[in-house]
């Protein structure tokens, strides 16, 4: 037998399912008017403060990500710059391996006024050293200058012992002029002369050796290119190619490189794999005397 006090909280119950089922209908009505109405959704999904830490989340989780993929990005990007300045100064130094080893930068403990710009540093001992970069932008300037004029009408002066046999290889391999050992007075200026020629260009070796043929060029007004060390006066000389011009192994090496750059500006040969010549080939050969 139920009490007064049962009966009154079963009528209260069954209010409740009665409003509940009203409000929302059968099982399958609830799910329906969860997914119309979002609030409800999201309150069955969590409370709002938990979706703002779930936010939170994945916001520092993006974040982290997008910085380890820059990390990632920026040490690629470190290690191509690293491998290019790498290959660069790899290039250069291959480039330069051969000038350093003939010694073709070394110059004189003397330095000529005009001299000045193309000389890089002075060791303690007093020795000037010329620019490796300047050397070879020069070679190539005198090449494709040289390369302007016929052959033929180009002469090559060489007055000491090791310019004398890469000269004559140049001239061989250019087809231009060498005049070997000392310039005579009148040699590009008196037609009476049985050795007179009339070049249209010259190259000289040595500027001090060979001022002679640079004083004849500066009467008829005709260009010169010469290879001149750091205490060689440049009075008269259009081009000056700054190098070691006393060097056995400097003379050749320079001689080899003109002799390329110069078929190469002719078009004669494209590239410097064509150029079937080592710098060995213009060096001068040493005699050894049996005792």
């Amino acid at each position: 037998m139920t009490t007064k006090k049962e009966n009154k909280e079963a009528n209260n119950a069954n209010e409740e399912k009665e409003s509940s089922d009203a409000a929302y209908g059968t099982h399958e009505e609830k799910n329906v008017a969860l997914q119309a109405d979002p609030a409800a959704a999201s309150s069955q999904q969590g409370s709002e403060p938990e979706q703002k830490t779930r936010k939170r989340q994945r916001r520092a989780s993006q974040a982290s990500q997008q910085s380890q993929t820059a990390e990632l990005s920026n040490a690629v990007s470190d290690e191509e710059s690293k491998k290019k300045e790498e290959n660069e100064n790899t290039t250069v130094s291959d480039e330069f391996a051969d000038y350093l080893e003939a010694g073709v930068q070394i110059g004189a403990m003397v330095k000529a006024p005009g001299m000045s710009k193309f000389i890089y540093k002075t060791r303690e001992d007093g020795l000037h050293l010329l620019d490796l970069k300047t050397i070879v932008e020069r070679i190539k300037i005198a090449a494709q200058m040289l390369a302007r004029y016929e052959p033929s009408s180009i002469v090559v002066t060489a007055s000491r012992v090791y310019a004398i046999a890469p000269v004559k290889k140049f001239a061989e391999i250019t087809g231009t002029t060498a005049l070997i050992g000392r310039v005579m007075p009148g040699v590009f200026t008196n037609p009476n002369r049985s050795d007179y020629m009339e070049p249209s260009i010259v190259l000289v070796s040595d500027p001090r050796n060979e001022r002679q043929a640079i004083k004849e060029a500066s009467k008829i007004n005709i260009p010169v290119v010469a290879l001149c060390d750091t205490d060689n006066w440049i009075k008269f000389i259009d081009l000056v190619v700054p190098c070691n011009n006393k060097g056995r192994r400097s003379l050749a090496l320079v001689y080899y490189m003109l002799a390329r750059e110069f078929l190469k500006a002719k078009g004669a040969i494209k590239s410097d794999a064509e150029f079937k010549y080592k710098y060995s080939d213009f060096e001068a050969k040493i005699e050894i005397k049996a005792k």
